[in-house]
């Protein structure tokens, strides 16, 4: 019981941060800065619907890509961990991260009708990093179990990305801009410190140790 609580806490912290709505909120509100509210809160459901939905299959099922390219779970651990690092690092820098999203796919999205599937949902809110840490997460156990808690982390973090998005002008307002770079650059050295986690855990089994 203790571990499944610590992995839910682990997962829900690393999901939640490779997530990071909160740096999201600046770009969503310049995307859809033309859009009536009722577009605004259809549009943050199903980003929020396709995007959890996206990192829920490939949490469980994304253990046959191993299969099938043949990688350990030790490699991807480390793989996942290195992106994982860079995200973390782009966040204590304050930046948009490039391997969220492009200059041009933000560009696109500021003049695109709908921006729920793209680029809100792939890659801004389920990006790269964020595929690779539920992966990664899957594979600390074995078995069904360990799915529960990082599904559950999953659509926790999705519910909370939901309303977050939705009063994306009044967190705007309340935080300011120095203090979305304040939240992001603390979930950027927690982020890091799951990242180096999952690199010395791939790390070690690689070794045999």
């Amino acid at each position: 019981m203790t571990g499944m609580l610590s992995l839910f806490l682990v997962s829900l912290s690393a999901v939640f941060f490779v997530v990071d709505p909160f740096a999201v909120v600046p770009i969503f509100l310049a995307m859809t800065r033309n859009d009536a509210p009722e577009k605004i809160r259809a549009m943050c459901l199903r980003a929020c619907v396709v995007a959890g939905g996206l990192l829920v299959f490939f949490a469980l099922f994304g253990g046959l890509i191993f299969k099938i390219f043949g990688v350990s779970l030790a490699a991807f651990r480390v793989a996942g961990g290195v992106l994982l690092l860079i995200t973390a690092i782009d966040m204590l820098k304050a930046q948009p991260s490039p391997t969220r999203t492009s200059a041009v796919e933000r560009q696109e999205g500021e003049v695109k009708d709908d921006i729920a599937i793209v680029p809100l949902a792939v890659p801004l809110l389920s990006g790269p990093g964020a595929i690779a840490t539920v992966m990664v997460l899957m594979s600390k156990g074995e078995g069904l179990l360990v799915a529960v808690p990082v599904v559950l982390s999953i659509l926790l973090t999705f519910v909370v990305t939901y309303y977050v998005l939705r009063a994306a002008g009044l967190v705007q307002r309340v935080l300011g801009q120095s203090g979305v770079a304040i939240l992001e650059r603390i979930m950027g050295l927690i982020l890091a410190a799951i990242a180096v986690q999952f690199m010395a855990d791939g790390g070690r089994d690689l070794l045999g140790r």
